[in-house]
């Protein structure tokens, strides 16, 4: 027994007695290896009165959700047992020095093919709250996706001890399609046609009572009054930006792209693909209905003249009575959407929303933003119209091919990875060929531009820096088919969003009006319709990183590109070598 004078046994007691309260939830000081198996492979599923085959992980759809803490090493087994190759996305995680592991096709990783594995390996540093995981092959994400999970090393710093979590609402939004959406991708780039439209959107992969033969697929969370809960709201859907609200129920938003937030109050959101966002829900309203339930609904932000899934998927949120939810409820007339869902080409309240959003920039959480940058890239974002090859027919407008570009760049995924080949013969910051500003100055987002030539180069053009560099990159929206929301995700960086804008980016007079206090810190960044946005990195992450936009017709189409982070001087800023088991193309 180890002896202790009475200061300090009052010491150990207090301790004891303090440390409820300090991990009033869960509390993780050590780091651990955590191992999971994802089997690809197809599926049956009862959906909209018919029954057809998913690409899922483990039979389940979503798929699996990975939870893991703050500082783990995590090891993900992914075996393919399709004919299909396949990769796997860790989305927003930051992948410090270990590229290998983050897994778009040909920009990372060859494919893994049928029949073989491959161990994604990395390490989850300073990062915590909600993100998700993807397919990054085609267009499997349409089905194989799922949350990912990092519990946090310390408690929130949005919960009081007298208001703590009772549960935690997972709120995956994605899309049902009405053939294989590999079959979509294949016409849509031999002919040149348009992007297919989803039949449905989903919760939690139940498209819910407005749709065919779907009252029985339909998602209800349980609450009780008076109780506060945690939900993790996830788009994982493939081609749009979506609204949701719970109907007489106030949000608060904590967290986006798993970074804090300043809390704020709202009665909906808008949500972009590949973005997340938590929220604190109070069970507060005393339910007059009968069943105690009240309407969730997620309907589409449309910012396209282009055809769109214009339905809208409904779950409950029902209190803990002993109210049951009729079968018959889709023929209730009291059935309505809430009135709190935004309409579906409502602009004022989107950009209203965004921009409320702001880091926390607490001493604890603080707001690295650089202040000076080193580079500034700007590029316009475009979709575009192809003149038609010979001896081929296009079915796109006016017999050409839709196509999407990066200052007049439509990116091609080259042979091998990308990551293989700067690890083997190094990219040197001459040699990217990318063009850092527009090749040609117009009215990007005015104008009639029916009329211009929007044909386009094709290739593997990326950015290069050197290590340490601050880099801003302005993301600018153009008007040549139409103007349009593009959410861009950048893979192996976080970045902060420091100025958004209508209209044309204009460099002498709007970075005077950038936050460089407290601007959102994000991984995905909704680019306005008709406007543009300026996000600010720091590269301290060796390696080759994907950016793209998360429409998954607008990235087949090509509006991607490659940001390349050399190695530091240092051991620690130098990209890891290849895993033994990574794959060949």
């Amino acid at each position: 027994m180890i002896n202790m004078d009475p200061r300090q046994q009052f010491l150990a007691l207090l301790l004891v007695l303090l440390l409820p309260v300090l991990c009033f939830q869960p509390c993780y000081a050590s780091s651990v290896t955590r191992r999971f198996r994802f089997n690809l492979e197809w599926k049956k599923v009862n959906r909209l009165c018919t029954t057809k085959r998913l690409l899922t992980v483990n039979g389940q759809f979503p798929g699996p959700t990975i939870t893991v803490n703050e500082g783990d090493d995590v090891e993900i087994k992914v075996t393919n047992r399709v004919a299909n190759n396949t990769t796997i996305h860790w989305h927003g995680i930051k992948q410090k020095r270990t590229g290998w592991a983050d897994g778009p096709a040909y920009v990372t990783q060859c494919p893994i093919g049928r029949g073989q594995s491959y161990t994604y390996k990395f390490t989850v540093a300073e990062q915590r709250g909600t993100l998700l995981w993807h397919a990054h092959y085609s267009w499997q994400r349409a089905s194989v996706y799922g949350a990912f999970i990092i519990n946090p090393r310390l408690p929130y710093p949005f919960i009081a001890p007298n208001r703590p979590i009772h549960a935690e609402i997972p709120i995956i939004f994605g899309e049902l399609w009405d053939k294989e959406v590999d079959d979509f991708e294949a016409t849509m780039l031999a002919t040149g046609a348009g992007a297919a439209i989803s039949v449905a959107y989903t919760i939690n992969g139940l498209p819910g009572p407005l749709y065919p033969c779907s009252a029985k697929d339909t998602y209800t969370a349980t609450v009780e009054y008076g109780k506060t809960y945690m939900i993790r709201v996830i788009n994982a859907a493939l081609g749009d930006e979506l609204f949701f609200s719970i109907a007489k129920h106030t949000l608060t938003v904590v967290e986006v792209d798993a970074v804090y937030t300043k809390p704020f109050t709202t009665t909906a959101i808008m949500i972009a693909p590949g973005q997340t966002t938590t929220l604190l829900l109070t069970a507060d309203q005393l339910p007059s209905d009968p069943t105690a339930t009240f309407v969730m609904a997620a309907t589409p932000y449309v910012t396209s003249i282009f055809p769109f899934d214009n339905s809208t998927t409904m779950g409950y949120l029902k209190y803990n009575t002993t109210g049951t939810i009729s079968k018959d409820r889709t023929r209730d007339l009291s059935v309505k959407l809430p009135e709190n869902l935004p309409k579906m080409e409502d602009t004022k309240f989107a950009t209203t929303f965004t921009n409320r959003i702001k880091s926390l920039a607490s001493s604890q959480y603080p707001c690295n933003v650089p202040k000076t940058i080193d580079r500034r890239v700007i590029t316009t974002i475009s979709l575009n119209l192809q003149d038609c090859p010979q001896n081929k027919t296009c079915t796109g407008y006016d017999g050409k091919m839709f196509m999407a570009s990066m200052n007049n760049q439509s990116f091609l995924r080259p042979s091998t990875s990308i990551l293989e080949t700067h690890y083997r013969t190094g990219l040197g910051t001459g040699s990217s060929g990318f063009p850092e500003r527009p090749l040609n100055k117009f009215d990007y987002t005015g104008g009639n531009a029916s009329t211009m030539n929007t044909n386009m180069e094709f290739g593997s053009r990326v950015i290069v820096v050197p290590y340490g560099t601050k880099i801003e990159i302005v993301l600018q929206g153009t008007n040549l088919l139409a103007p349009e929301n593009h959410p861009i995700h950048i893979h192996g960086h976080n970045f902060y969003v420091v100025g958004t804008g209508f209209g044309n980016f204009d460099e002498s007079r709007d970075p005077k009006g950038y936050n460089l206090v407290d601007p959102p810190e994000r991984n995905t960044v909704g680019v306005p319709m008709g406007g543009w946005a300026a996000i600010r990195i720091e590269a301290d992450n060796p390696g080759v990183w994907f950016v793209h936009c998360h429409f998954e017709p607008h990235t087949s189409w090509g509006l991607a590109t490659g940001f390349v982070v050399q190695d530091g001087p240092l051991p620690s800023q130098r990209l890891l070598p290849p895993p033994k088991d990574l794959p060949a193309c």
